[in-house]
């Protein structure tokens, strides 16, 4: 049983750590549906929980970053941003589905199709980063 999704203020306080633009899109996310601010708030959400002195390697990264051996991000935090995640994309994210999430790009790909209800890619299409976004209309 999943937890009562947050209110827009309460999603707003769970965000103050993060930068305002971030936010912003993740209000503007839940009030439009706009899928093109996933990759802000993805990135906006970890970026809360790493060390300040990484931050800029985040902001500049490519998809190839790797949370745990660049950023420094171990299970627990890992944990965190997930809960956090599920708070503001009003979706559930089970343990075994955070395996094999080891990259920025695994972890967009992940949310992105978990926030628009698309197919999941496997463990293996993560580690080769040969999945594509399929659009369903």
């Amino acid at each position: 049983m999943s937890a009562p999704a947050l209110s827009n203020e309460e999603l707003r306080d769970s965000l103050k750590r993060c930068r305002p633009e971030v936010v912003a899109a993740a209000l503007a996310y839940r009030d439009h549906g706009d899928t093109h601010l996933l990759p802000l708030i993805v990135t906006g959400v970890i970026e809360r929980f790493v060390e300040p002195d990484l931050r800029p390697r985040l902001r500049d990264a490519d998809d190839t970053l790797r949370l745990s051996e660049d950023l420094g991000l171990d299970s627990l935090t890992m944990m965190e941003i997930i809960l956090l995640t599920e708070d503001v994309f009003r979706i559930n994210i089970s343990a075994e589905e955070l395996r094999g999430l080891c990259t920025l790009g695994q972890v967009k790909t992940f949310i992105a199709c978990k926030a628009r209800g698309l197919p999941l890619p496997t463990a293996e299409e993560l580690l080769l980063g040969n999945w594509a976004l399929r659009e369903t209309r």
